[in-house]
């Protein structure tokens, strides 16, 4: 009979890149331990180590000396069958986070943890766990709480999964509160906002519903209609016979961020700036629009836009007064 192969040689530089950190990180482990970790024979783990211990980073010189090589206890391996590494090379040379960077990424898994789709998977706690321990110093301590939005996020996943109709209030870009009753038809996101896309009976219509500003949501027993006739568009927004058109110059890489917003695809170059036509529903919807693009946004016409997003910027900024 056939000795059997060991592995191929993909395999074996695979199962190395996972040995080396995995010892690493035990510090002291026995061969068995290792070989029962990774499914593999005592043998293959012994003529791994063996091979780790030829390995390294060559100097300067190009040539290797013994401090660039790894190196393990051998009384040890050869009369305990334990690992210990006492050198490792160029494990410590791998970038690490600084805090500032680890801090912006644990701020993001945090929103990403609040939102009802992720909470309580393991998966987010122990990559937060890892960036906090893996940083070259300690990250500013941040923390993202639930927004009542987060709830009503919630209701609103419920009532597009199960087909039901959706009661709220809701208030307008204007401040205007009104109570509807929609189809939900889909849930869908831009930048930050989360939008519930449905057949509004009041409207008789396809509208975009931001979840911030709906409140006191109920999911009833009704079971949502049956529109075939009306389909959505790919874009988040559309058009409708009595939106606004505003021209806008923006800086050419933030164009994407607001594609859907576009009239058409004409551009005209000013400057370091292009020049384009959006579709709003109306005015007071660019003050969000040009608050999340701060430098990247500028509106040029009509004057009704720009007095707006005036008003509202200086009415911020008064707010410092003092």
């Amino acid at each position: 009979m056939a000795a059997p192969k060991g592995p191929k040689a993909p395999d074996q530089l695979v199962f190395l890149l996972a040995l080396v950190p995995y010892l690493l990180e035990q510090r002291v482990v026995d061969v068995a331990t290792a070989s029962a970790h990774f499914g593999v024979a005592d043998a293959e783990v012994r003529d791994a180590v063996r091979l780790i211990a030829t390995s390294g980073l060559p100097g300067s010189t190009g040539t290797y000396q013994p401090n660039d090589l790894f190196d393990i206890d051998w009384d040890s391996f050869e009369d305990d069958d334990v690992i210990v590494i006492v050198h490792h090379v160029a494990i410590e040379d791998a970038p690490r986070l600084s805090a500032r960077e680890a801090a912006a990424l644990i701020a993001g898994l945090q929103y990403l943890s609040a939102t009802p789709e992720n909470a309580g998977r393991a998966q987010l706690d122990s990559l937060l766990a890892k960036l906090t321990a893996g940083a070259s110093a300690t990250p500013t301590g941040l923390a993202v709480a639930p927004s009542e939005s987060d709830a009503a996020l919630e209701l609103a996943r419920a009532a597009v999964a199960e087909g039901r109709q959706l009661e709220f209030a809701y208030r307008n870009a204007l401040g205007e509160q009104s109570r509807r009753r929609v189809d939900p038809i889909r849930i869908a996101s831009l930048g930050a906002d989360w939008y519930l896309q449905a057949y509004d009976h009041l409207r008789e219509d396809l509208r975009n519903f931001r979840i911030d500003r709906m409140g006191d949501l109920v999911v009833t027993d009704e079971p949502v209609g049956d529109h075939g006739d009306r389909t959505l568009s790919d874009t988040l927004f559309h058009g409708s016979e009595s939106d606004r058109e505003v021209v806008v110059d923006v800086a050419p890489e933030a164009l994407p961020l607001i594609a859907d917003y576009l009239a058409d695809a004409v551009e005209e170059r000013v400057g370091d700036r292009l020049r384009v036509t959006l579709r709003v529903a109306h005015f007071h919807g660019l003050k969000r629009l040009v608050a999340g693009l701060p430098g990247l946004v500028t509106v040029v016409a009509p004057d009704e836009a720009r007095a707006v997003v005036a008003a509202w910027a200086e009415a911020g900024r008064s707010a410092y007064d003092g």
